[in-house]
């Protein structure tokens, strides 16, 4: 079977254009259509085209049927793609994709490419980057930030609050503002606290959270530590604002999960609540997707697609994920996130893979431009 995948797939010459475009006319068809595509209404597309008789055809489709690039659900019926049939037609087939300029300007106005109304936050772009990619996909469109610990912090503040309480604002790179409460044994003044936030700013603004972090536990063995009450007060207070598990994920958002109870090809119970388990579990969906980024072919420059029975989990098999990691700051290539999309095997790759591509480079420029206005 492999052997004559290559015949009919990967040598040169008459025929194996011919496999080519037939097997492209099938999956285009069965796109367009979601029906076993019959030699019939592939006779009537090539009807003008020299030596592609009916009986050509009917022997061309055998040969990608035994190679396993298309198959007959039942007998008397036409062929439809196999994965294998789609992994060649997006690694061979398709191209580069380009996205029309309708799908352009519609996510140009999802994210508001206008400055008016004052800067936005890159948790708001975020969101809406999710909710475009699920409306003009009528797919799951899923956006991850970078994991804490690849933050880069710009700012951080302390203000004093009672009973040993102390409110701290984290500012990471580009303008991502945190907060949260953290105890102290000492009761320091607001005035000790406001000193002890220049210094940590001045050591270690510009770096992310796991270079922070070794280079505290490098100044906690240094004797300085023992008798120098700023420096001292500066590591456990940023011990306790900066630590995060190094498998923390970042925030997770995601859009269109209603989507895929339209989709015919969901019809299986389990695997449907497997699959909305798995949009609920933020840590779950992020594994899933760096397996995709990890499985999954990059068949145009940094766009990654898994499909049907290339996903590992047997509830995703179902699934076509494309995704393609982003930057949170073009000067930092240790802060990247993921965007993507889920959807059904039968999808329209060219452009779900353009709408991909094209919304993770509009959010990379609106990242920087909101980071450096802010």
């Amino acid at each position: 079977m492999r052997a004559r995948t290559a015949d009919t797939t990967n040598t040169g010459g008459e025929a194996n254009n011919r496999s080519r475009a037939i097997l492209a006319a099938i999956i285009q068809e069965h796109l367009n259509t979601g029906e076993p595509v019959g030699s019939r209404t592939i006779s009537e597309r090539f009807a003008r085209a020299a030596g592609l008789s009916s009986a050509t055809i009917r022997n061309v489709m055998g040969e990608l049927e035994d190679a396993g690039l298309v198959e007959q659900p039942h007998t008397s019926a036409g062929r439809i793609p196999t994965d294998q049939g789609y992994r060649f037609y997006v690694n061979h087939l398709l191209g580069v994709a380009e996205l029309n300029r309708e799908d352009r300007e519609a996510i140009d106005n999802f994210l508001q490419i206008s400055l008016v109304g004052g800067p936005r936050s890159p948790e708001w772009l975020l969101e809406r980057a999710s909710q475009a990619l699920s409306a003009l996909s009528k797919n799951v469109g899923i956006v991850v930030s970078p994991a804490p610990s690849d933050n880069r912090l710009q700012h951080i503040e302390f203000l004093r609050l009672a009973d040993h309480r102390i409110l701290v604002l984290l500012v990471f790179v580009p303008n991502l503002i945190q907060h949260k409460i953290i105890r102290f044994e000492e009761d320091l003044s607001q005035s000790e606290l406001e000193r002890t936030a220049r210094y940590l700013n001045g050591e270690f603004s510009g770096k992310n959270l796991r270079a922070i972090r070794t280079e505290i536990i490098e100044l906690m063995r240094e004797d300085k530590a023992l008798y120098d009450k700023l420096f001292r007060n500066a590591i456990l207070l940023c011990e306790g604002s900066l630590s995060v598990p190094d498998n923390e994920t970042g925030e997770v958002y995601v859009d269109g999960t209603s989507n895929m109870l339209d989709q015919p090809a969901f019809t299986n119970t389990e695997r449907m609540r497997d699959l909305f388990r798995a949009f609920e579990e933020k840590s779950r969906l992020v594994r899933i997707l760096n397996e995709c980024l990890e499985q999954g072919v990059a068949a145009t420059g940094p766009v990654h697609v898994s499909i049907g029975s290339e996903n590992i989990r047997p509830f995703m098999q179902n699934c076509a994920v494309i995704t393609t990691p982003y930057r949170f700051n073009p000067q930092d290539a240790q802060a990247l996130g993921t965007l993507g999309l889920v959807g059904p095997v039968r999808m329209e790759y060219a452009r779900m893979m353009a709408l991909v591509e094209y919304t993770a480079r509009l959010l990379e420029q609106l990242l920087w431009v909101e980071g450096t206005n802010s």
